[in-house]
């Protein structure tokens, strides 16, 4: 497969799932969380999935396009690895909803360089939270659930987070 089929695949799967996720939480209280911003065009689509939702984004360096640039008092910048326990500390388990965009572009120096964001998505999600991933958290804190049928395998994965919900 060609890196442009493979790209629009992605892009396919990840609108997919987003689509589904934000049918999850509509109607459940919780933050949303949105873990890399890029260019904005997973924020912007469940800003627009989720109208009247403040969407907290976590981005070192934001560049966006500038429709969609989240407002200053949701945009916390920075490395996450010090955002996101400092969130954690004044929001706790607060969030239905957490969608983990941040990536190298390959796998394996993810599961190295990002080692340590699961146990920091687990501290940020409420007990039946759902996550969404480009790549595979393993934390004791989530449950692998399935995604929708249009989804191909290890495109995109997705956790509840053990508890009630």
């Amino acid at each position: 497969m060609s890196r442009l089929d493979s790209f629009i695949r992605r892009l396919e799967a990840q609108r997919s799932v987003l689509n589904w996720a934000a049918d999850f939480v509509a109607d459940k209280d919780g933050l949303i969380l949105e873990l890399g911003l890029g260019n904005g065009r997973t924020y912007d689509h469940l800003r627009e999935r989720l109208p009247g939702r403040a969407i907290h984004v976590f981005e070192r360096s934001p560049s966006p396009n500038p429709r969609s640039m989240p407002p200053q008092h949701l945009l916390i910048v920075g490395e996450m690895e010090q955002t996101l326990p400092a969130f954690a500390a004044r929001h706790g388990a607060a969030a239905s909803l957490i969608h983990v965009d941040v990536t190298t572009g390959v796998p394996t120096r993810d599961r190295v360089a990002f080692a340590w964001l699961p146990e920091q998505v687990a501290a940020l999600a409420r007990p039946g939270a759902l996550i969404v991933s480009g790549w595979p958290l393993d934390d004791p804190a989530f449950e692998a659930v399935p995604l929708p049928i249009d989804i191909p395998e290890e495109r995109y994965f997705a956790y509840r987070r053990h508890g009630a919900g």
